[in-house]
């Protein structure tokens, strides 16, 4: 049984790495007014460099735990790093008192209500999660 089980887990574990990864979308407040984003400026907003839109209103980030899978395809996909370096970069900022990090918050649906309720918000859903609320914006 003992040789049953460790086969089982290499099966398991190989067929997890094989699944297509989860599409990660952008997304923003309905009122932002900007419809495309180069990655300069993702990378800028999600290091809390770029603190405000063209127009003048305060961009406010959120994001997952940095251990929920979607943070993590978001950071490697979108963002090309890994979370323990986009958290490095925020701690960097928090402790240096030259910047804060952005709100996390603990679930997609969360994620959704507080990037459609607050002005200025950017976030990331899984393509399948995106609904009225909040308005997908494309990586140019």
């Amino acid at each position: 049984m003992g040789r049953w089980f460790i086969n089982s887990l290499i099966l398991i574990s190989a067929l997890w790495l094989t699944l297509p990864a989860v599409a990660v979308e952008l997304v923003v407040n309905p009122a932002v007014t900007e419809t495309s984003l180069t990655q300069d400026k993702v990378r800028a907003i999600f290091n809390m460099r770029l603190l405000s839109w063209p127009d003048g209103t305060p961009v406010r980030v959120f994001v997952l735990k940095d251990r929920d899978p979607l943070h993590r395809e978001f950071s490697k996909r979108v963002l090309q790093v890994f979370p323990h370096q986009l958290r490095r970069s925020w701690d960097r900022r928090v402790y240096s008192g030259v910047g804060q990090a952005p709100q996390q918050v603990d679930s997609v649906d969360e994620m959704r209500r507080r990037v459609a309720g607050t002005p200025g918000a950017i976030g990331y859903l899984p393509e399948d999660r995106i609904d009225d609320s909040v308005r997908k914006i494309d990586l140019h």
